[in-house]
């Protein structure tokens, strides 16, 4: 699996962990709880204007808003501003984006619903998935009638979706496939979900359509073919050319041994077209088990959709940054010299890959660029160091006092 950036411990934890550090020396742990409570809070004051900038910058193209509602935000929606600051938002929620070949293998490949599915990506002027957190986990998936087979499948932690649709000329002029959910023309629509399988990902397009694969295809149409042609031309057609031939020239017909190839060739006939009926009905469930594991996506790991996922992504985000900050910062504290990134980088890692047994990649150049933003950490010939705590909580103190000054003269 490749490392991420995602930190998969919650922030509480980790600071019980770093706590732990300080031993007997109650006061030195109070602080210390005290200046991260202090932070927590001005990253929440940050997420709160990030989040205003989000609403105010996604409104004009917010599908959940009537014309309205939308009018009202011309010449003050900024898209450009929109997406740069979400992107920056899923930065520092540690979310990396999905490349182009991971999406096409998903859909080549299908680990649950062995059904491959046709998106009409023309409907987008833009499209891009994020995602964050990965695990492994057998499941059982049904490969013939009553064989099932337990396979291993990768799941992503977190995905968000980000459709930017093209205008209404547009779809109309291209004849664009939609599939079955409204679309708003020109809207851009954000859905996060919750333990998407990396090889289904293309499920939670809102526009993929079910259709056969080759094999499909090729057991339905194959056998019926041939098979009929060969039944046809070995037993019915024959026996209605003796038949017929036996009825113009006045001779007395078999009438047993023509009604029994007859019957006979029916019968096969009706075993092959129940046969090719199997083989279709097997396509249709195959369809509304899709149906099932996309209802189940929408109402069981839907997060949030459009203005209401910007609280989820947020929330995220907000945490990522202060969970990065508590580990720069003890790590640094506890350091008896100052250390380089590389160093710092190192030994986090390796706390986590020893303490935890969780192996990642450690965003250490953000999270001592995020030190030194708020005047905690400090930089020297390539190395790094932290204030002390008595005076990193006047520091914090008093930015978080100066983050609401109206008193200017």
């Amino acid at each position: 699996m490749t490392r991420e950036h995602y930190i998969p411990f919650n922030k509480e934890f980790l600071l019980e962990q770093q706590i732990a550090a300080f031993g007997e020396d109650q006061r030195k742990a109070e602080n210390f709880k005290k200046l991260f409570d202090i932070i927590e809070h001005y990253y929440h004051y940050e997420a709160f204007n990030l989040n205003r900038n989000l609403k105010q910058n996604y409104a004009l193209f917010d599908p959940d808003l009537s014309d309205k509602e939308r009018e009202g935000f011309t010449g003050k929606s900024d898209f450009s501003i929109f997406k740069q600051t979400l992107q920056k938002v899923l930065e520092n929620g540690n979310y990396r984006i999905v490349n182009q070949e991971t999406l096409d293998k998903a859909l080549n490949d299908s680990d649950l619903i062995g059904l491959k599915l046709s998106i009409d990506f023309n409907a987008y002027k833009e499209y891009e998935l994020y995602v964050r957190g990965h695990h492994k986990a057998k499941e059982k998936v049904t490969k013939y009638i009553f064989w099932k087979k337990e396979i291993e499948i990768e799941y992503y932690d977190r995905v968000m979706i980000y459709l930017n649709y093209n205008e209404a000329d547009y779809l109309s002029k291209e004849k664009v496939k939609l599939g079955k959910m409204p679309v708003d023309p020109g809207s851009i629509v954000l859905k996060i979900f919750k333990r998407v399988p990396k090889n289904d990902l293309e499920t939670i397009f809102p526009n993929a359509i079910p259709r056969m694969s080759t094999t499909d295809k090729l057991l339905l149409w194959v056998p019926g073919i041939f098979g009929g042609i060969s039944l046809l031309s070995a037993k019915v057609i024959p026996a209605l050319i003796n038949m017929y031939g036996a009825y113009e020239t006045g001779e007395a017909i078999d009438l047993l041994n023509s009604k029994t190839s007859l019957n006979q060739g029916l019968i096969a006939l009706g075993i092959l077209s129940a046969y090719c009926f199997r083989q279709y009905n097997n396509f249709v469930n195959k369809k509304i088990r899709y149906s099932k594991m996309l209802s189940d996506s929408l109402y069981f790991k839907n997060l949030g959709n459009n203005s209401g996922a910007f609280y989820s992504l947020l929330n995220s985000s907000e945490e990522e940054v202060l969970k990065e900050t508590i580990l720069a910062y003890a790590f640094l504290h506890k350091s008896k010299n100052p250390l380089t990134a590389e160093e710092i980088d190192n030994q986090i890692e390796s706390w986590f890959k020893t303490k935890l047994q969780t192996e990642l990649d450690f965003d250490v150049k953000d999270a001592l660029l995020k030190l030194k933003n708020i005047g905690l950490g400090i930089e020297s010939n390539g190395k790094w160091e932290v204030i002390p705590l008595e005076k990193a909580l006047i520091q914090i103190d008093e930015l978080w006092d100066n983050a609401f000054d109206y008193n200017q003269r």
